[in-house]
């Protein structure tokens, strides 16, 4: 069996990762498992240490110290605490430019002290083994034991979500698709979403919505499919109504010029939160306050089914079975 690109499926997560993973240790609170994209570490009689890992790769130059901060940040801050401590990996292909790694180095530094993080340690090479420049980097931060948010639902929780739904997938078709795109957009509408990777984060997002919010996702690879992680883990459905869904007219355009549906679109920086309905409408306004768009998209519910209600008629919520992303852009 051949492994599909991209992020390994559940399937494969079951049967061949989640088995190995070494030995019991008291204080792994959650360890690995479905739609948990961060562990909780008992750390002392108050608090919990959250840990998440992600890496970089296949990202514009300009982009890659950005996202070297904030693709595990994000992990971190939807659990509820604010990324703290980093351990960074950068892997740089032969024929590298100083350049290059100095400018990451100073907009990791700069996202580090917009939020309060520390690089506490890492490696940094050049191999020949390495096609492109990688990094892998290890985010960890704090959180009150009861303030720990986990992506889990309750019946009648209602499910917010911010306004980047596929943001990733434009912002990167920008870059590596713009000869096509410039039958569609502006050269204006493409430099604006070329600046929109920026955007691709919801560390602001979770800090701010963690005071309303019962769990938090971020929708990356996948997108808005992650509702079914949190149904599975909840025991719970879903209804989602696709008249509510707020979409950037520039990313509705490329996702229509590539026939693409949002559900199921990498969406990195789209936060789903899942809120009890008496805070909702606090969280939205909330969110407003602080310039991030934001609106309610459905509920969960008792019923086991998951329902996307469209045009008046109800069908199954899509389900995750390739990332547009990889199939685009894995074909050069």
């Amino acid at each position: 069996m051949r492994l599909p690109p991209g992020k390994l499926r559940n399937d494969v997560l079951r049967d061949t990762v989640f088995p190995n993973l070494g030995i019991e240790d008291m204080r792994i609170v959650y360890g690995p498992r479905e739609g948990f994209d961060a562990a909780v570490l008992e750390y002392d009689r108050d608090h919990y240490l959250i840990v998440a890992t992600d890496p970089v790769l296949g990202v514009p130059g300009e982009t890659f110290g950005f996202f070297a901060y904030h693709f595990a940040a994000s992990d971190v801050a939807v659990f509820g605490a604010r990324p703290r401590w980093l351990v960074l990996d950068i892997l740089l292909p032969p024929g590298s430019e100083k350049g290059f790694l100095e400018k990451t180095m100073r907009d990791l530094n700069a996202e580090c002290r917009k939020y309060g993080s520390s690089i506490i340690g890492g490696h940094t090479g050049v191999y020949p083994s390495v096609a492109e420049p990688t990094a892998t980097t290890t985010a960890m931060g704090l959180v009150r034991k009861d303030e720990l948010k986990l992506p889990l639902a309750r019946p009648g929780d209602k499910i917010v979500v911010t306004g980047k739904v596929g943001l990733e997938f434009a912002v990167s078709a920008s870059y590596f698709r713009e000869m096509e795109l410039r039958k569609l957009l502006s050269f204006r509408e493409i430099a604006r979403l070329k600046k929109s990777f920026r955007f691709e984060t919801v560390v602001p997002e979770a800090l701010t919505a963690k005071p309303f919010v019962r769990g938090m996702h971020d929708a990356t690879e996948g997108g808005l499919t992650a509702l079914h992680e949190i149904a599975n883990n909840s025991g719970l459905g879903f209804r989602i109504y696709a008249e509510k869904l707020r979409l950037d007219p520039m990313v509705r355009k490329v996702l229509d010029f590539y026939g693409i549906e949002p559900w199921s679109v990498s969406s990195s920086g789209t936060l789903i939160a899942i809120v009890p309905p008496e805070k909702s409408n606090s969280l939205i306004t909330e969110l407003q306050k602080n310039g991030i768009i934001a609106f309610e998209l459905g509920e969960f519910t008792e019923e086991k089914g998951r329902i996307l209600v469209e045009h008046g008629e109800e069908r199954p919520f899509p389900r995750f079975e390739g990332d547009p992303y990889v199939e685009l852009y894995g074909k050069g």
